[in-house]
């Protein structure tokens, strides 16, 4: 059977779908040379009518974008661009000067993810892929307040607990604000100051009793095996797991006149802040765990990773870790303890020995609440060795 033939239109299995080609003026403004989209019919009149009023909104709105691409006399006393009707119907940048979300992220990879992990990257484009499921993907000066608040609800029905919400916005938010600032955008962001409870379904992270702590260390003695030098680092240090899985070979000192280990970022992992550089005495099961580390390690190499099980590909693969030391460490600890309350007891460890703040700030590579204390270079490895001593257990 002849198909009638309908103008900007094309037939695929009876179904006519709207075909235009994008002027040559206008083409560096898309991602294709042509505009495709399926009229759900099969009736040639029906199909007639929606491709004419697709093509005369096409033809508005391309008029708009050469409008605005016009040398316009005055255009640059503008403090902003105007735009009249249709899709870019709104006060702000237009589209041609603006870029989608997708667009935004990789340029925020490309730029602030260059020699970072595996996790920051999954971050970004999880937080991403979640504003498009919520409000569908966008030229950043389309999004508006609604679509913020529309997301903070998507991710709330998610069961996502307050303080992963925290994470996305933030995740969000850096995607964003760092693409306008790198273009030169006039954009506010819709996703700053939304409110959600912070606390909502949020457990409190308890420490690890002494007791537990001396059982958990005999143990990680008796079975001698790089799992077990991990916890144990952890445990006399209270670094983050994350910072002891990616420690190098040259980043444990045990010549020094006070052995300790260098907390610095390097090729399998950064740091979470810049306050987290730090350096911290090896003692009691911490430096046992290092002693083993050294020497069994077959690598010749100083630049060698301490735990290779845990960098594997080149990034320290924190995440794995947690998992695998967590399920071991479930017999021995009460329910809601995991390696991370490792650092909560750490300090009520050194409170218990009147360890003074700032020095359980420097040990713990906590932030500095107070301006002064970013001044100097800190406590001597003996001032913080002779607390750390203090809280080992015999």
């Amino acid at each position: 059977m002849q198909i009638k033939r309908v103008r900007y239109t094309y037939n695929r299995e009876g179904y006519f779908y709207f075909s235009r080609r994008v002027p040559d003026d206008l083409v560096q403004h898309y991602d294709c040379r042509r505009i495709v989209q399926s009229l759900r019919t099969k009736q040639p009149s029906e199909a007639r009518s929606r491709a004419a009023l697709l093509a005369s909104k096409l033809d508005a709105y391309w008029a708009q974008m050469r409008l605005m691409n016009a040398d316009m006399p005055g255009k640059h006393r503008l403090r902003q661009a105007v735009v009249g009707s249709g899709p870019m119907s709104r006060v702000g940048p237009p589209v041609a000067h603006s870029v989608s979300l997708n667009e935004a992220l990789d340029i925020y990879l490309k730029q602030k993810g260059a020699g970072k992990g595996k996790t920051f990257r999954m971050a970004a484009e999880r937080a991403c892929g979640y504003l498009i499921d919520a409000a569908g993907l966008k030229h950043l000066h389309e999004y508006t307040r609604a679509d913020g608040l529309a997301f903070r609800d998507f991710l709330v029905k998610r069961g996502l607990v307050g303080s992963s919400v925290s994470r996305v916005f933030n995740s969000i938010s850096a995607v964003f604000n760092f693409a306008s600032s790198e273009l030169g955008l006039d954009l506010r962001n819709p996703f700053q100051g939304i409110y959600h409870d912070r606390t909502a379904g949020v457990s409190k992270r308890l420490p690890v009793p002494v007791d537990v702590i001396r059982k958990i260390q005999r143990e990680c003695v008796n079975i001698d095996d790089d799992c077990r030098w991990l916890v144990a680092l952890v445990s006399d240090t209270g670094l983050r797991l994350s910072e002891a899985a990616g420690l190098r070979l040259s980043d444990i000192n045990l010549d020094a006149p006070v052995p300790h280990v260098v907390v610095e970022g390097n090729q399998y992992r950064g740091l979470k802040t810049r306050g987290s550089e730090r350096k911290v005495p090896l003692v009691g099961a911490s430096l046992w765990a290092a002693q083993q580390i050294l020497a069994y390690s077959d690598e010749q190499s100083s630049e060698a990773a301490a735990f290779p099980r845990y960098t594997r590909g080149g990034f320290a693969q924190a995440n794995s870790a947690s998992a695998a030391l967590n399920k071991w460490l479930r017999p021995y600890v009460p329910k809601g303890c995991t390696m991370h309350s490792f650092r909560h007891a750490m300090r009520d460890r050194l409170r218990a020995v009147d360890c003074p703040s700032e020095m359980i700030d420097q040990i713990g590579g906590w932030a500095h609440v107070s301006v002064g204390q970013g001044y100097g270079s800190g406590y001597l490895l003996e001032n913080l060795q002779r607390y750390l001593d203090a809280i080992v257990l015999r």
